[in-house]
């Protein structure tokens, strides 16, 4: 499909048919995914792809405590989200149902290639992530391109001690984001709600509009 089509109706898919994501189509997806940009080209993205029943029921499981965890802070006021109260409803469903997702797709990483420069900034460090997540959403779009839905959680990220041991994921190798992937029950958005570029892109100094 036109890119800036996919780029536009890749939301969260949170409602998947039952049906399997063929091995064809998830090559294909890899294929495209794997020419993201990564620093030094040291491509460190290792992928689970999760579809035994009883491990991915194992997943739900861990899922959940964390999820609930963040649903009572939202319903206190105490995480601050963007989202209509129907997206934190499904959200919520989707929780619920994640182990009946036809896949669950970990997204590893080998620590050794990532090259945060952040680290000693006295803040989050978020640097390394530039040569995971731009792959992965490579791997969403090229899902979209073939008509299968995707949702982003990092939330399992909490667990990792437990996923690692589950899916015998070795030293040196962390989770970075679980995908949850199907073809999607509801159809793909046709309207995302998003920020304008008048309200986020900033001329030479941050603040002032370059868009006006």
């Amino acid at each position: 499909m036109e890119l800036t089509e996919a780029m536009r109706t890749t939301g969260t898919c949170r409602y998947f048919t039952p049906d399997p994501v063929p091995d064809e189509v998830l090559h294909r997806a890899f294929d495209a995914a794997r020419f993201g940009p990564q620093g030094g080209n040291r491509q460190p993205l290792r992928w689970v792809v999760v579809r035994d029943a009883d491990r991915k029921r194992a997943l739900a499981d861990l899922y959940l405590p964390p999820w609930k965890a963040y649903l009572a802070g939202v319903g206190i006021g105490d995480v601050r989200v963007g989202a209509v109260p129907k997206a934190v409803a499904d959200a919520d469903h989707f929780a619920e149902h994640l182990a009946e997702a036809p896949a669950i797709v970990v997204v590893c990483a080998e620590l050794d290639g990532l090259h945060p420069t952040d680290h000693e900034l006295g803040r989050l460090s978020v640097v390394g992530g530039a040569s995971i997540y731009p792959t992965m959403q490579n791997f969403c779009l090229a899902l979209r391109d073939q008509g299968v839905g995707s949702a982003v959680t990092t939330l399992l990220c909490h667990a990792e001690p437990e996923v690692r041991k589950l899916l015998e994921i070795p030293d040196g190798i962390i989770t970075a984001a679980h995908v949850a992937i199907g073809y999607p029950a509801k159809g793909f958005p046709h309207r995302l709600s998003r920020q304008p570029v008048e309200d986020t892109v900033f001329a030479d100094t941050f603040g002032s509009p370059l868009f006006a």
